[in-house]
């Protein structure tokens, strides 16, 4: 084994020390019994200890450089540890009286109930904590910090295929998908859940393109069942089955990963009706406004502007579908010859391409371009723009609800744009990648042919 050097010791030991003094602000959070402070505290390090394991077993990463990794996986955890406090509006008036109702009628006997507007899986773990003496507020953060290190992992995996073995590439994905600042605000802050089904996106993605086609579509059976906008990104498994990296059959995978996500609820008396309704009822909730603080093509629209909402959403539906069936027609005609990392460079235009279109985006849609794109960076350094634009974008969006002002206001012929700004980032960041992906594609017509599948 390699000796360590005083730089590798000096980030371990400061990484050690944010770990100890991240106890600070959970020993003094305001809910929660003196017991239930420190078992919050003990679950958020043995999440940190988590995040080392994964670098140490599955990043195959040497102990120097595990030491180094300490320090931002110690500031990533110490930033989280100042975040449980905060309440948000979200909690307040949809989960924690989701899991009041769930425990005043029986834990998961209450499943059967029409309970909230998230799917089955989420509503098992809420049942399970509504058991719990510690305040469901930090169990909440807590299980979406758990799937902040398998989005951390998942990006790692994804940066490695693209990498030597010996790269930095993957260590620095995988720190630095810890401390995005939309990864940390959405579940340790807000209180959300995106990183669950994103984390079982980059997985899926990356077990296709280690052709594991099995458990990618099982993966994304389960992305689905937690979120419905594994929607956006879901299209670029058809053209991962052209080019050959998972089979016809793997397809069927997917349905069947959902069902099986859904029988515990039927076991427990929820109506088969209820459970398929809910991303209808999602899909329908948006109506009233166009926009919800995202960086989408309708922040064109000037503030206040009289716009014929159900044109103009059928419109925005149209150009998504015409945006896919592009990128899927281009992916069809190369797909003999079709690289791995055109195929990410398609994920990251899907992820981008598709909520800046579609009508009715809230400010979090865009978490999966955000995690996709530094992805996206870490495997080829040269894309490092996308995610720059896309954090910015997304951030300032999230800004929004926090601060419950605008960032960014303009006022131009005489009429006001409030996330205009965004809404250029998001573009910007959009056709970068569509440039690079034909850049991609190009050059694979000219006979590049790096990470073919050989016949």
């Amino acid at each position: 084994m390699k000796s360590c050097s005083p730089l590798s010791l000096a980030c371990g030991c400061a990484g050690l020390a944010l770990l100890g003094v991240a106890a600070l602000p959970v020993l003094n959070l305001d809910r929660g019994t003196e017991g239930a402070r420190l078992a919050v505290y003990l679950l958020l390090l043995l999440l940190a200890v988590l995040a080392l394991a994964v670098l140490r077993v599955f990043g195959r990463t040497p102990p120097s450089r595990l030491l180094t990794a300490l320090l931002p996986v110690g500031l990533a955890f110490f930033f989280r540890a100042m975040m449980l406090s905060y309440v948000s509006s979200d909690y307040e008036i949809f989960l924690s009286q989701w899991v009041a109702t769930l425990r005043d009628n029986g834990g998961f006997g209450a499943i059967r109930l029409p309970i909230g507007n998230y799917n089955a899986p989420y509503l098992y773990f809420l049942a399970a904590i509504s058991y719990l003496p510690i305040p469901d507020l930090y169990l909440i953060k807590l299980f979406s910090i758990l799937f902040d290190v398998v989005l951390a992992w998942g990006g790692a995996r994804l940066a490695a295929h693209f990498s030597e073995a010996d790269s930095l590439r993957p260590l620095a994905c995988f720190c630095a998908l810890l401390l995005l600042p939309t990864v940390m605000l959405n579940g340790a802050y807000w209180g959300q859940c995106d990183a669950l089904y994103g984390a079982l996106v980059l997985h899926a993605l990356a077990s296709a393109l280690e052709r594991r086609g099995a458990a990618s579509l099982t993966l994304l059976g389960v992305a689905f069942s937690f979120k419905l906008q594994t929607v956006f990104i879901l299209l670029l498994w058809g053209a991962l089955w052209l080019a050959g990296r998972i089979r016809f059959r793997h397809l069927f995978l997917f349905p069947a990963a959902y069902a099986v996500t859904c029988v515990p609820a039927l076991l427990l008396g929820k109506p088969l009706g209820d459970i398929l309704s809910v991303y209808v009822g999602q899909t329908q909730e948006g109506a009233g406004s166009l926009n919800y603080n995202s960086a989408s093509i309708y922040s064109f629209l000037p503030y206040g502007a009289s716009v014929a909402e159900a044109p103009a959403a059928r419109a925005g539906i149209l150009a998504a579908f015409v945006l896919v069936l592009l990128l899927l027609g281009a992916l069809f005609v190369f797909r003999r010859r079709l690289t791995d990392s055109a195929l990410l460079s398609a994920g990251v235009v899907l992820a981008l391409g598709v909520p800046f279109l579609l009508p009715y985006m809230h400010d979090r849609y865009f978490f999966l371009a955000d995690v996709l794109t530094l992805v996206w960076a870490c495997a080829m350094p040269r894309n490092l723009l996308a995610p720059a634009l896309a954090q910015l974008a997304s951030l300032s969006a999230y800004l929004v609800y926090f601060r419950q002002r605008y960032t960014f206001v303009l006022q131009l012929g005489g009429k006001t744009y409030t996330m205009l700004v965004e809404s250029l980032l998001i573009l910007a960041a959009l056709a970068y990648a569509c440039c690079a992906l034909w850049l991609e594609l190009r050059q694979t017509g000219k006979g590049k042919n790096q990470n073919v599948p050989q016949p």
